[in-house]
C-alpha cells in the first residue's frame, strides 16, 4: 500500500524543494563554454537522481517497481555506478578496470543485487561518489572536449560521452520520478 506524506515544503507544494534550497541552482556558476553547459547539465541530473533517493530507508531504496522489474532506486544508483565507470574509467581513460556490479553471469547485477540492506545502500552511494569525482577529475584534466576513448571497437570523443551520460541521467531521473511517488508520495522537480 502506498503511504502519502506531507513534504516540508509547504509553500511550493508541487515542488520537491523550495527554490532556494534546491542544491541544482546554478546561480553562483558561470556557464561560459561548451564543457561548463555540459557539465552544469550532468551536474543537475546527478543532483536529481540523489535527491530522489534521499531520506529513506534501505527497504524504500530497494523497492521494486511492477513486477518482473527489478527496477528500484537503490537499483538506479548501483547502476548509474556502473556507468559512470564504464563511460569514465574504461572508455575514456582505457583503465582496465573491471565493472563494479555488473558481471559476465548477472548483466542486471546492479539491480538484481538492490537488496534491502545499509551496508548494500552504503557501498552504493560511496561507489557513485567515487565514479562521480573520478569523472569530474576526468573532464576538468581534459585538454579539449575532441579527447578520444574507446568502446566497442569504436572511438567515441569526451563531447559524445557528456551528451550520452546526460541523456542517461535524464532518462533514469524519469524513472525514480516515478518510483519515488510509489514510496511516500513526493513528487516534484
Amino acid at each position: 500500500m502506498r503511504r502519502v506524506t506531507e513534504t516540508s515544503n509547504q509553500t511550493y507544494a508541487d515542488l520537491w524543494l523550495p527554490p532556494e534550497d534546491d542544491p541544482r541552482s546554478a546561480d553562483e556558476i558561470e556557464v561560459t563554454d561548451e564543457r561548463s553547459n555540459l557539465m552544469e547539465y550532468l551536474r543537475a541530473n546527478r543532483l536529481t537522481l540523489q535527491l530522489k533517493c534521499e531520506g529513506l530507508t534501505p527497504e524504500q531504496l530497494a523497492t521494486r517497481s511492477i513486477p518482473p522489474s527489478t527496477l528500484s532506486l537503490l537499483g538506479l544508483l548501483r547502476h548509474m555506478a556502473d556507468v559512470e565507470l564504464g563511460w569514465f574509467r574504461q572508455t575514456l581513460a582505457g583503465e582496465d578496470t573491471p565493472r563494479i556490479y555488473r558481471t559476465a553471469k548477472d548483466r542486471d547485477a546492479d539491480f538484481n543485487g538492490a537488496v534491502a540492506d545499509q551496508a548494500v545502500v552504503d557501498k552504493a552511494w560511496a561507489d557513485w561518489r567515487e565514479q562521480v569525482a573520478f569523472a569530474e577529475q576526468f573532464v576538468a584534466n581534459a585538454s579539449t572536449m575532441d579527447v578520444m576513448g574507446t568502446r566497442g571497437g569504436e572511438q567515441i570523443s569526451l563531447r559524445e560521452v557528456l551528451v550520452h551520460m546526460v541523456e542517461e541521467y535524464a532518462r533514469h531521473n524519469g524513472h525514480a520520478d516515478l518510483l519515488r511517488e510509489c514510496i511516500d508520495g513526493r513528487t516534484g522537480q
